[in-house]
């Protein structure tokens, strides 16, 4: 009887050993995803963010430049659109993002809303405030973005009002063009860098730029959860390019505090 059991603890830690090998990097994403796709938690910080938004907005009309007229601008993906589905599908394949699975993602048109986005758009728009989606989505999703916005009727989802990247992903130049033209009330994020550049420079300091920044956030920059992905991952990779999923996980879990250090 001894044996048998002996046997049974063999094949179960050997069991685990090939599971612990085998299992991919990309899992380490799973509960980020699923807190994005469960929680309610998710859902109340996209009303508060959007409810700042309104209260913000209706702030900043007042002390508007009556000369141009008024927009706000918001990011797309984690900001106006859910893409936890996509996130989810990559880690049931094993892999973080496959441009190839992205774009047909996009032309799916399958995203679903932000809590809080379109009541919040419609509000603006009510209030004779446009709005410009600058996204860093290539050309090639333009289409399938337009029919996703579309489809849930947010105001001003058309060519001229969708900006998407072309050349560069640094959103400073299509916001600096905006600004011209257009008094920019708000702008609406899951990303430092959907607000400004300074944030992700290498050599800054994001929390040091994000604290300078402080008065802003809630005001003029409104801010959308998103554990998923984004720029404050390459503080934790150290910009580095081409590294393998294995060697992103190896780094996530270096990069991890504790209480012993």
């Amino acid at each position: 009887m001894m044996k048998k059991y002996v046997g049974l603890a063999v094949t179960l830690f050997a069991f685990a050993g090939a599971f612990a090998q085998t299992a991919s990097p990309a899992r380490d994403y799973s509960v980020a995803v699923l807190w994005q796709q469960h929680a309610g938690e998710y859902r109340a910080l996209c009303f508060q963010a959007y409810s700042f938004a309104r209260i913000s907005l209706d702030g900043a009309l007042k002390a508007s430049d009556s000369t141009k007229k008024n927009c706000v601008v918001v990011d797309i993906d984690e900001t106006v659109l859910d893409n936890s589905a996509f996130q989810g599908h990559e880690i049931k394949k094993g892999i973080s993002f496959s441009q190839k699975d992205w774009t047909e993602w996009t032309n799916l048109a399958a995203a679903d809303t932000v809590p809080g986005a379109l009541s919040f758009l419609n509000y603006a728009a009510s209030r004779q405030v446009e709005t410009f989606y600058i996204s860093n989505r290539e050309s090639a999703d333009s289409l399938g973005t337009l029919k996703n916005l579309q489809q849930f009727g947010f105001p001003f989802a058309d060519g001229r009002h969708l900006l998407l990247k072309h050349g560069t992903s640094d959103k400073e130049p299509r916001r600096q063009a905006l600004a011209a033209a257009y008094n920019i009330l708000l702008l609406c994020g899951d990303n430092l860098s959907d607000f400004s550049n300074e944030f992700y420079r290498q050599g800054k300091d994001t929390k040091a730029c994000t604290d300078k920044s402080s008065t802003w956030f809630g005001t003029k920059y409104i801010v959308l959860p998103n554990p998923m992905y984004g720029d404050w991952e390459q503080t934790i990779y150290e910009h580095k390019h081409g590294i393998s999923e294995q060697q992103r996980s190896e780094i996530r879990l270096q990069k991890l505090k504790d209480y012993s250090r």
